[in-house]
């Protein structure tokens, strides 16, 4: 039989052992945890890993910054130029979408476009509004939210009275070269392709209100 003092040896023995398989328990997860991070960002082209570095610009606005009226429906409704860098590795094509996740019927889609070549590195301002441009990238059918009658860019054009809109200029760099769609394919079909192939994704947002 354990005497009292025998008793508060293997007491504390035992509290000894918790707390020495807690501090382990916590260094297993702390090195996972920064193992896993290393892995992550020694592979910054892996799919399903948001590159970071690779950017999407604009000139004619500031990012989260009002877009100017002659990129929407009061102005000239010109496409606003684009330029990128820092392109995630085997990159092959790119998608390009404009989308207003505010309107009152559901998001918006403004732009649509798609098989941009790797070797682009900018759009120009005021793009035609055509199926197939000059370096070969198709546009996709626009404007509307589930049913769409035009094809190339149509800017911001929110409700009046309904306050700041966003609208998302989104940029994925993909690994295949062409995504088989026709042209004047809808962004839900460009979506739907395009999976599966991104490598990364970079975005510029303006905001708009009438």
């Amino acid at each position: 039989m354990l005497t009292e003092y025998d008793q508060r040896v293997v007491e504390s023995i035992a509290a000894m052992d918790t707390i020495i398989s807690s501090n382990i328990s916590y260094i297993k997860l702390t090195l996972t945890s920064i193992l896993l991070t290393a892995a992550i960002q020694s592979q910054p082209g892996k799919k399903g890993v948001l590159t970071m570095s690779f950017t999407l610009t604009s000139s004619a606005f500031l990012h989260e910054e009002r877009i100017p009226s002659q990129y929407t429906c009061e102005g000239e409704d010109i496409s606003p130029g684009l330029e990128w860098s820092d392109v995630p590795e085997g990159t092959k094509s790119f998608t390009l979408s404009c989308l207003d996740p505010d309107a009152p019927p559901g998001t918006w889609v403004h732009w649509v476009l798609y098989d941009l070549p790797a070797g682009a590195s900018s759009l120009d301002e005021s793009l035609p509004k055509l199926e197939k441009l000059e370096n070969g990238a198709l546009q996709g059918a626009c404007w509307g939210v589930d049913s769409f009658s035009r094809v190339g860019y149509y800017g911001p054009c929110p409700p009046p009275g309904h306050g700041d809109h966003r609208y998302y200029f989104r940029l994925h760099a993909l690994d295949t070269e062409s995504l088989l769609l026709p042209p004047n394919a809808t962004w839900f079909q460009v979506e739907k392709a395009h999976s599966g192939h991104i490598l990364g994704t970079t975005e510029y947002m303006g905001t708009y209100s009438r």
